[in-house]
C-alpha cells in the first residue's frame, strides 16, 4: 500500500481461497481489459464474462489470453452453459473449454429447468477437467427457493466436485438472495451459514449496500462477486474499512 495506516484489517494474499472478489466482464474491450489489469490485478481474483457475452465478444481469445497472462483465471456465465445444455450441446461446450484453455467453469441452472442430480452429474464430468463453480439460485424472481434447498443444493453440489457455490443474485442484484429492492434476504444467508462454510461460498452482490452488508457480517475476507471493473478499487476500500460504509467497523482491531 501506499502508506502505513494502523488498524486496518488483514486481507489474504493472492492466490487465495477467501477473500476472493469475482469481476464480471459485460463485454470489455481489449484496451479497457489492459486498463482494468494495470489499475485493479492486485484486487481481482477471477474474472467472469458475464452470461453469454463471449458468444459475441470480439478478439475473445485474445482477452481471455491477456487475463491469464496477468495471472486472472476467466470462465463463461453460467447462462451460456445453460444455452448448450437446453440444446442437448454438452460436448461442444466442453470443446468451448478446451479450445478457449479455460480452466474454470460455471454450472447453473438459473435460466433452465434442470434435474438437481443431472446438475449434478455435469459438475462431476466437468471437475475432471477443469476448477468448476456451480451457482445456486434462480434468476426468476417470482421463484422463491426455501432455504432448506438452498442448503440441500449448495452441499450436494460440494460433495458433487463444485471447488465454491454461488448465490444467485444476477448483474442487477434484484432476485436470489436479494429482494427485487436490492435488501439481502436475511434471514436465507444466516441459515445458509449454519450448514455451509463461508469459505465456500461467493456471493453476489453487485450494489454497493449488499457488499457493506456482507463485509460487516463475514469481515473483509469474504467472497465477493458479479463486482463491476470499476468498482474494485472502491470495493477493496470497503473490505478495509476505508469508506464511510465500514468506516468504524474495523477500528481498534475489531471484526478482522
Amino acid at each position: 500500500m501506499n502508506y502505513v495506516l494502523k488498524d486496518i484489517p488483514v486481507r489474504t494474499l493472492k492466490p487465495r481461497s477467501s477473500g476472493l472478489t469475482m469481476a464480471m466482464d459485460k463485454g470489455l474491450s481489449i484496451r479497457e481489459v489492459e486498463d482494468f489489469i494495470d489499475s485493479s490485478s492486485d484486487f481481482v481474483d477471477i474474472v467472469k464474462l458475464g452470461w453469454a457475452t463471449s458468444y459475441v465478444t470480439k478478439n475473445l481469445h485474445k482477452k481471455i489470453e491477456l487475463y491469464q497472462d496477468n495471472g486472472i483465471p476467466v470462465y463463461l456465465g453460467g447462462t451460456l452453459f445453460e444455452a448448450f445444455i437446453v440444446r442437448n450441446q454438452f460436448d461442444d461446450y466442453r470443446r468451448v473449454l478446451e479450445k478457449y484453455d479455460l480452466k474454470f467453469a460455471e454450472v447453473s441452472d438459473g435460466s433452465i429447468t434442470l434435474d438437481h442430480q443431472t446438475k449434478c452429474d455435469y459438475i462431476t464430468t466437468l471437475a475432471k477437467e477443469v476448477t468448476v463453480l456451480s451457482e445456486v439460485g434462480s434468476k426468476d424472481a417470482a421463484k422463491i427457493i426455501p432455504p432448506y434447498k438452498w442448503i440441500e443444493q449448495m452441499q450436494q453440489e460440494l460433495d458433487a466436485g463444485a471447488w465454491k457455490v454461488i448465490g444467485e443474485a444476477r448483474e442487477g442484484g434484484n432476485v436470489g438472495l436479494f429482494r427485487d429492492s436490492g435488501e439481502v434476504r436475511q434471514g436465507l444467508v444466516e441459515e445458509i451459514l449454519t450448514k455451509i462454510p463461508e469459505e465456500k461460498i461467493i456471493w453476489e452482490a453487485p450494489q454497493k449496500e449488499q457488499q457493506v452488508w456482507f463485509i460487516k457480517l463475514l469481515g473483509a475476507n469474504v467472497n465477493l462477486g458479479n463486482i463491476s471493473p470499476n468498482e474494485m478499487i472502491p470495493l477493496e476500500t470497503i473490505r478495509l474499512g476505508l469508506r464511510g460504509d465500514t468506516f468504524d467497523h474495523f477500528l481498534n482491531g475489531n471484526h478482522q
